[in-house]
């Protein structure tokens, strides 16, 4: 380690003192962070353009400081601020071109912060810099009007310098001042260099030296001390000084009191430092004067018999070691026996080697998710490095390799519902070693490229719930094969614990109508090569089968009009036909104010509020773009509700199918579902007959209204037994991904017990206050989850965090033993309904005082209790 360093030390050096030349200032890159827009300045002290930090960063806000701390003399830049509330690390990125001669370009990278209260909370706060993917150094300031500066020597390895402040829980993070400067063949990018502290010793106008007298623009701060003189040289003179500025040079510091020495002790936990003395005479000597001395570093000699030169820096004397074990730097500079003259020093560099061993993402997988981000306008904090550090990894990634010591790989990529549109991107085929690619859910149209069968590591491809068309490629087709040549113990097994990551190339082709599915397209072929051999007996076939259907069309079509349709029985306002229940499209619109307040989206339209009299109604208005799909369930769930009613259930008021537009008007919940706040359901296994299973039981579908009562709502999944004997019907697999019952997943039987299934879920999610499926990179489940935890574990390590162990521990664990019954692997095992709603009654019981009447009842509250309804009669499939 310690001769890569010092290579690096050396390199530093020649850096810092012969390519400086070739500096052009219009490579400098100036950002007023906060100042917003597209504003620009020129600063009047050096004459440097200041533009705005929009183009560099996609987050954050800006802030103005209070005007008591803009003091004439602070500079413009630090007027504005921009500060990062929400994300836990927020990135500037800047391109940063190699040299044509080294491969590399050093960068001189320096951030500035004053806090200058510009939030008006008086409360300086502490977070981290990093650069690129190591940590850079803390941020802290000692008063409101500190300004703090943190400046490093990077050479970055690739095309992208990466600046991220990075939220520690102790204050938000926030911005004033970003500034690079690149210096023209750089030294090699093993280690970088953190300035600790860059001195003009002795100065005599206590101004700051910057460009353009600094080449570089590096800031040199003035340091006097009472134990000095300050000596300089005769106006007339001049010097040669390379890289540092000539008021910097021209004048020097000697001891003041008699005494021989310079002495400096720095302090500072690092374990290597580097040092640069800058020393040249700045006076003229007569006949007997000699200006000698010897330097010594935490009392090692490091150069003796020293004689500067009159107004010349040929070289900076560098210095490079470890620190003591006090942790600290000493610097003695003395006069030799030989001397007449004190020693002198004009100006000091120290610097901390850091070792920036840099590992990034694979570059042209950066690049490509970059183009993604752009191609599909996604609104994620995607900045920085996407896999490092492995704690700030990008949102819906999983990496290879983010702990080893080559470059991460993309091994992961969720997409899913992120609004994308357009075609497939060519740049998702650049992540050559991802495993799982989900694109479901979203409006991608064209084609699924051939491409993807090239993605070798490939293994779970999710693109249901898009517009795609055309056929599945043979090549794509022919890895689904390959896949599914699994023994089927495996597969069962796969299925059972991860239910939602399992692929099935149909489920891939599901909310796709115009593309052909596995087995489908074939099927196809082969159909038309049979009409078009038996055409001719098809004809006659289809000659009789229309005569037929049209005599029994004339047949039924007297006792269609005879079916009655069933009236509500709510009622819905004086002055409101509460039989009324298909109002017209115009009616709607009037009942919505043409649809002035939207309440939020579903999976097939739009909920609006609305007012039928005084009475508050949703409407929710089918898409006119949603799939057929979507109109099947919309139309299922008018069926259902015009007919089954509970005050456990959202109640149908009306609806509207007029053309394209299609409504149904429902009773309005005040405080909206149960997932915002986080027993109608025993009444459809068991008060409805025959048996109705909702299949998408989540807290979403679950509503409060104002008394904070909750209702079941959304039945356009549900499905009707057709009679009671029935135990189980077969059907194509649907419900929510984390809630979908696993013996329905594998088995496509569907039964009351699937409900069994998802209630428990979200009866787990209300006692832990955690998802069904948790947001982290391996989407762990909630039920495995709680089966990873040690038996011996206690309730208040399972129960909701923010109820602060406030809860009734007997109660919490029969709540946690009737949810699990409920998750059991197979359906056999778990209870019903009506057992369900017993020991939650019990659970109650335990931390609800019972009201007894006169006679000694208990009465526990619950809206399940007094279950009542009415039976129809009729030839309806609905009569209950």
């Amino acid at each position: 380690m310690g001769e890569r360093f010092l290579f690096a030390v050396i390199q530093l050096s020649f850096t810092l003192t012969v390519i400086v030349h070739a500096q052009d200032p219009t490579d400098f890159i100036s950002i007023d962070c906060g100042l917003g827009g597209k504003q620009t300045y020129v600063d009047k002290a050096t004459g440097l353009n200041y533009t705005s930090d929009d183009k560099f960063i996609d987050t954050g806000k800006s802030h103005s400081i209070s005007p008591e701390y803009k003091a004439k003399s602070l500079e413009k830049q630090f007027w504005n601020v921009r500060s990062f509330p929400v994300e836990n690390r927020n990135c500037y990125s800047f391109n940063a071109p190699s040299s044509a001669d080294t491969g590399f370009t050093q960068y001189i990278v320096r951030a500035r912060f004053m806090y200058g209260n510009y939030d008006g909370k008086n409360s300086t706060p502490i977070f981290d810099i990093y650069l690129g993917n190591n940590k850079w150094d803390s941020v802290e300031f000692e008063n409101a009007s500190t300004i703090v500066t943190k400046e490093i020597l990077y050479t970055p390895i690739s095309e992208y310098i990466h600046v991220c402040l990075c939220n520690i829980h102790r204050g938000t993070p926030f911005i004033s001042v970003l500034e690079l400067r690149p210096i023209i063949n750089g030294s090699n990018p093993d280690a970088s260099y953190e300035l600790f502290a860059r001195f003009d010793i002795s100065s005599q106008d206590g101004k700051i030296a910057r460009y353009p007298e600094d080449p570089l623009d590096r800031i040199w701060t003035p340091y006097n001390s009472i134990d000095w003189t300050t000596i300089s040289a005769p106006l007339e003179a001049s010097g040669e000084y390379d890289s540092v500025p000539s008021r910097v040079m021209r004048t020097a510091a000697t001891p003041a009191n008699g005494s021989d020495s310079i002495y400096f002790k720095f302090s500072y936990n690092a374990s290597v430092y580097y040092l640069n003395l800058y020393l040249a005479e700045v006076q003229k000597h007569g006949p007997n004067q000699t200006r000698e001395f010897n330097i010594f570093i935490d009392g090692v000699l490091k150069y003796s018999n020293f004689q500067p030169q009159f107004l010349k820096t040929p070289y900076p004397l560098d210095s490079y070691n470890y620190t003591n074990s006090y942790g600290t730097l000493d610097v003695l500079i003395k006069r030799t026996n030989r001397s007449t003259l004190p020693p002198i020093l004009n100006a000091i560099e120290m610097y901390i080697v850091r070792d920036t061993s840099q590992r990034e993402t694979n570059k042209r997988e950066y690049d490509a998710l970059k183009n993604i981000k752009s191609t599909y306008n996604i609104k994620r904090n995607w900045q920085g490095d996407p896999c490092l550090p492995k704690d700030y990894m990008w949102e819906g990634l999983n990496c290879s390799n983010v702990e080893g010591s080559g470059n991460p790989r993309i091994t992961s990529l969720n997409l899913s519902s992120s609004g994308l549109s357009g075609k497939i991107t060519s740049d998702i085929f650049t992540l050559e070693s991802i495993e799982y690619l989900d694109l479901s859910n979203n409006n991608l149209i064209g084609e699924v490229s051939d491409v993807l069968s090239r993605l070798n590591s490939l293994k779970v491809l999710k693109l249901e719930g898009n517009h795609l068309s055309g056929t599945i490629p043979p090549k794509l087709l022919d890895r689904w094969e390959k896949a599914m040549n699994f023994s089927v113990d495996v597969i069962t097994y796969f299925l059972l614990t991860l239910p939602w990551k399992s692929l099935s190339m149909n489920e891939s082709c599901r909310g796709n109508p115009n593309l052909c599915c596995p087995g489908s397209c074939n099927k196809e072929i082969h159909k038309v090569v049979i009409i078009i051999i038996i055409v001719a007996s098809l004809v006659g076939a289809f000659l009789v089968f229309a005569a037929i259907a049209f005599w029994i069309f004339k047949r039924r079509q007297p006792a269609a009009k005879s079916l009655k349709k069933p009236s509500l029985e709510l009622t819905v306002g004086k002055g409101i036909d509460s039989n009324k229940q298909q109002f017209s499209y115009e009616e709607v619109k009037s009942i919505t104010s043409n649809f002035g307040r939207e309440l939020g989206k579903g999976g097939f339209g739009t909920v609006f509020l609305g007012y039928i009299g005084k009475t508050q109604v949703a409407v929710k208005m089918l898409s006119p773009s949603s799939h057929s799909h979507w109109y099947l369930q919309f139309q299922a769930e008018a069926e259902l509700l015009t007919t089954v009613h509970h005050k456990c259930l959202t109640a149908l008021i009306g609806y509207c199918d007029d053309g394209t537009n299609v409504a149904l008007i429902y009773e309005y919940m005040a405080n909206g579902d149960l997932a915002d706040h986080l027993s109608g359901l025993e009444y459809l296994h068991n008060g409805c007959k025959p048996p109705i299973v909702h299949r998408d039981i989540k807290p979403q579908n679950i509503l409060l209204n104002e008394n904070m009562r909750a209702k079941l709502g959304d039945f356009g999944l549900s499905r009707i037994f057709s009679n009671e004997t029935d135990t189980h019907i077969s059907t194509v697999i649907a419900g929510t991904f984390g809630y979908l019952d696993p013996e329905y997943y594998l088995s496509n039987k569907l039964n009351e017990k699937s409900d069994i299934y998802s209630f428990g879920i979200v009866l787990l999610e209300i006692l832990t206050g955690r998802p069904a499926i948790f947001k982290n990179e391996e989407r762990d489940h909630i039920t495995h989850w709680l089966d990873s935890m040690a038996v011996d574990r206690e309730i208040n390590d399972i129960v909701d965090s923010r109820l602060h162990g406030e809860f009734d521990i007997d109660s919490a664990r029969k709540f946690l033993d009737t949810a699990m019954a409920c998750v059991a692997s197979t359906s056999i095992d778990r209870p019903t309904m009506s057992q369900v709603l017993m020991e939650l009654k019990q659970c109650m019981g335990m931390v609800i005082t019972p009201v007894v009447d006169a006679y000694g009842n208990i009465d526990i509250p619950s809206c399940m209790i007094d279950v009542s309804f009415e039976m129809i009669s009729g030839q309806s499939s609905l009569a209950r």
